[in-house]
């Protein structure tokens, strides 16, 4: 099964200080369950684009006003839901404020 594993930071943190991104990134890699690891960039880079009644409105900046922003995403592929969460547990100690873990659908609907 496939999961979306979103991590979660404090805008004020220091970009990676206290995340074991190494370590989650061996242990997953060695097992053969990581699909892809993506770093984004600070939120302040970003764009929103929103559709109101036909209006386009593009905005700079992040997409909600909040200390927390998601940082990086990956991709894993694991046997069980609670196998995902233990990866998860490798991110989310030090000042990572959570990750969330997402099943992914394929185009048929829910792989499990």
């Amino acid at each position: 099964m496939k999961f979306l594993l979103n991590l979660y930071l404090n805008a004020a943190d220091p970009p990676g200080e206290g995340l074991d991104h190494e370590g989650f990134l061996a242990e997953s890699g060695q097992a053969g369950e990581l699909i892809s690891a993506h770093a984004f960039a600070d939120p302040s880079l970003s764009t929103a684009v929103r559709v109101r009644g036909g209006v386009v409105a593009v905005t700079d900046g992040p997409y909600l006003p909040t200390s927390e922003h998601v940082a990086g995403q990956y991709v894993v592929d694991c046997e069980s839901r609670e196998r995902a969460v233990e990866l998860a547990t490798l991110l989310s100690s030090g000042h990572a404020c959570g990750v969330e873990v997402r099943p992914l659908m394929d185009s048929a609907g829910m792989e499990m």
